[in-house]
């Protein structure tokens, strides 16, 4: 008989009484109890976290900051309520740490009261950080209080994204006054440098000035000598010409106090004195031409009547023997008269003769001398009048010598203080003029200067940004969670049960197989009886459980898909793939319990517990110890987790068709080894009639 008739009527005898029917669909359901209904209680514990009952405490009492008030405690309660991510229980803080404490609530996290304060002091002084405080309790649950480690991470994240976007916004709207600031600098610089370009001429302008005033007070200097010198001249000229109009002053009026009166007494004598000499000196005018004729005759009649004087004098009264002649007495004057006549007579004959010109300057004279006799004549009446007036005048100008004197004195003090203030200011001017070259010159070098301020403050307006409000909230979004976690999951598991079904789905077949073969016999006993090949005995045990395991597997697929909600990426594939697991797992549980009887049904369940531990299903298998590392790769539960990954959630199928190469080496081995024990079976031992162990 063929090997699937065998495996046919192995089956039969299911269908024969109630008892083989329900063992039947209870052994193609016993999958489900692994598969379905673990995945169905891991599917998705993140998705229902907000039935986690959780304690949570507010003491935060808030804090102000520029003028702003804060309540990142309200905030924080505000956000975990719309997260719904636990059932947020807002109690104090002694219900919660008792609640912990006996289990009514798994955790708490706690806003303590000054962490509003913490938070704002990061624009102050003495900035501190804020702490959220959590309390957890393991001995409630383990798993739960990792769970809230990675939420509160998140929350503190979140707590300090929004303190940090805060501290930067503010640091941004810093940046921009600053611009701001910056930018009014640069446009005072420029200004500035404007004005030194004046000041710079200006300053040039006043060098030059100073150097023409330079000359200039040494011009005055030299000039205030001189003047100086003057009014030493004109001091004492002037103080001589005081004591002169003085002493001319005294005169006059000594003189008009002795002549006023005789003036007043004698103009009309005065007048006619001046009428005289005018008319004598008409007169003697008028006689001049004669004179110069009869001069020399009158000399010469003058002397002869000189000698005959003296002769006759002679005669009578100086000859010897002569008597004394009383006419003697009249006789010597008039010799002495006739003497003088004579002399005078040779005198001015002596003087009128070849003095023609003499005689007409003396005429020019006596014609002066008339005029003024004759002006005399008429201003004679005034006389005194005028004695008065030029009495006053020259008091006057005595008055005005002596006060021209006064000036010039202080003239002369006045001179000598400008003498020494004009030596000072050409030694100040000479100052000025070195200070202002080198004003000048330093305003070449802050000129310079200038111009580089002026160019640093607009390179430095220029990078000192300006942001708008937009500007501003997205470099605050950036900088206050500068780092995102920028993950890309190629082929992304939608939950948790998603990722855990390549581990629960294989566990589920092998624990199918390993209570099919509890119900079918892994040898065939009538192929056995019959004395059949091996390998027809051993495909005779096999594939009735593999017929068992396809329906297994189509079962279970069909309630994760529908039922529970499983999308695979490649439907197909995987179930294609899983009719070659089951009989892979199918052949190795055959063999064990083939091979070693009743001890390999416990070998079956230490088989299942080495892959369990090995296949990388939940943690990756490196973080298991080395034993587990080594035995990894030699168990076929290894490759059916890589594959089922692949074509569940997606990605390529090297694993795939490794793991189907793999498993089918195992098949094939499987079956090899249990044909070989089915070769031993054939032969009846003793130990086969009376078996030390049997379950």
């Amino acid at each position: 008989m063929r090997s699937p008739k065998l495996a046919a009527l192995e089956l039969r005898r299911f269908g024969r009484g109630r008892l083989p029917r329900a063992a039947l669909v209870a052994l193609l359901l016993l999958p489900l109890l692994y598969g379905a209904l673990y995945l169905w209680s891991f599917w998705d514990p993140y998705g229902r976290l907000d039935r986690l009952p959780v304690a949570l405490v507010n003491a935060d009492e808030g804090a102000t900051a520029d003028g702003k008030q804060i309540t990142a405690g309200d905030d924080i309660v505000s956000g975990l309520r719309d997260s719904q991510v636990f059932d947020w229980r807002e109690v104090s803080a002694r219900d919660a740490r008792e609640g912990v404490e006996d289990g009514r609530h798994y955790l708490s996290l706690t806003m303590p009261e000054d962490f509003s304060r913490r938070i704002a002091s990061g624009a102050g002084d003495t900035p501190e950080t804020g702490a959220l405080q959590v309390r957890t309790n393991d001995a409630n649950n383990y798993v739960v209080g990792q769970i809230s480690r990675t939420v509160f991470g998140e929350v503190r994240t979140a707590a300090s994204t929004n303190a940090s976007r805060s501290f930067l916004d503010r640091i941004f709207i810093s940046f921009s006054d600053i611009h701001g600031e910056t930018v009014k600098a640069a446009e005072g610089a420029d200004r500035l440098k404007g004005g030194i370009d004046k000041a710079e001429k200006g300053s040039k302008d006043l060098a030059d000035g100073l150097k023409d005033a330079k000359e200039g007070s040494g011009d005055l200097t030299t000039g205030l000598k001189r003047l100086d010198t003057g009014a030493t001249d004109l001091k004492d000229g002037s103080a001589r010409v005081a004591e002169g109009t003085q002493a001319l002053a005294d005169q006059v009026n000594g003189i008009a106090d002795q002549a006023g009166p005789f003036l007043k007494e004698n103009e009309k004598s005065i007048g006619g004195t001046a009428r005289a000499v005018a008319d004598s000196a008409e007169a003697v005018r008028e006689n001049l031409g004669a004179l110069e004729k009869r001069a020399p005759g009158a000399a010469q009649n003058a002397r002869e009547a000189y000698d005959t004087l003296d002769e006759a004098y002679r005669a009578r009264c100086e000859s010897d023997g002569a008597s004394p002649d009383p006419a003697c007495d009249g006789l010597k004057p008039a010799r002495d008269a006739a003497a003088e006549v004579a002399e005078l007579a040779d005198g001015l004959d002596t003087l009128v003769t070849g003095r023609s010109g003499d005689l007409e300057t003396l005429d020019g004279h006596l014609a002066a001398l008339e005029k003024q006799a004759r002006a005399l004549a008429d201003d004679a009446p005034h006389l005194s009048e005028d004695l008065d007036q030029a009495v006053t005048k020259i008091n006057d100008l005595n008055k005005g010598a002596g006060q021209v004197a006064a000036g010039a004195e202080k003239l002369h003090t006045g001179l000598g203080t400008a003498k020494t203030g004009a030596v000072d200011l050409d030694a100040g001017v000479g100052d000025l003029k070195t200070g202002a070259d080198d004003l000048s010159g330093g305003m070449f070098q802050l000129i310079d200067g200038s111009d580089e301020l002026a160019g640093g403050l607009h390179d430095g307006a220029r990078q000192i940004p300006d942001y708008d409000k937009g500007e501003r909230d997205d470099r605050t979004e950036v900088m206050a969670d500068p780092v995102q976690l920028a993950s890309e999951s190629l082929h992304k598991a939608p939950n948790y049960g998603t990722g855990f079904a390549p581990y629960f789905i294989p566990l589920s077949l092998w624990v199918g197989a390993m209570v099919a073969y509890m119900l079918i016999a892994p040898l065939n006993r009538r192929a056995l009886a019959a004395g059949a090949s091996a390998w027809r005995i051993a495909l005779a045990g096999w594939l009735p459980v593999l017929a068992i395991g396809v329906l297994q597997v189509s079962a279970l697929m069909a309630v994760l898909h529908w039922l529970v909600g499983l999308e695979m990426a490649r439907a197909a594939g995987t179930v294609g793939f899983l009719f070659l697991v089951t009989g892979c797992f199918a052949a190795l549980v055959q063999w064990l319990n083939a091979r070693f009887g009743a001890a390999g049904r416990i070998l079956v369940l230490a088989v299942l517990m080495l892959q369990l531990t090995s296949a990388g299903g939940t943690y990756p298998v490196q973080t298991s110890p080395g034993f587990f590392n080594a035995l990894h790769p030699f168990l076929p539960m290894t490759y059916v987790v890589e594959a089922l990954r692949r074509l569940i959630t997606g990605g390529g199928l090297g694993p795939v068709w490794q793991a189907c190469a793999v498993l089918a080496a195992f098949t094939v081995g499987a079956l090899a080894l249990t044909a070989l024990s089915a070769r031993r079976r054939q032969v009846w031992t003793l130990d086969r009639l009376h078996p030390e162990l049997s379950l």
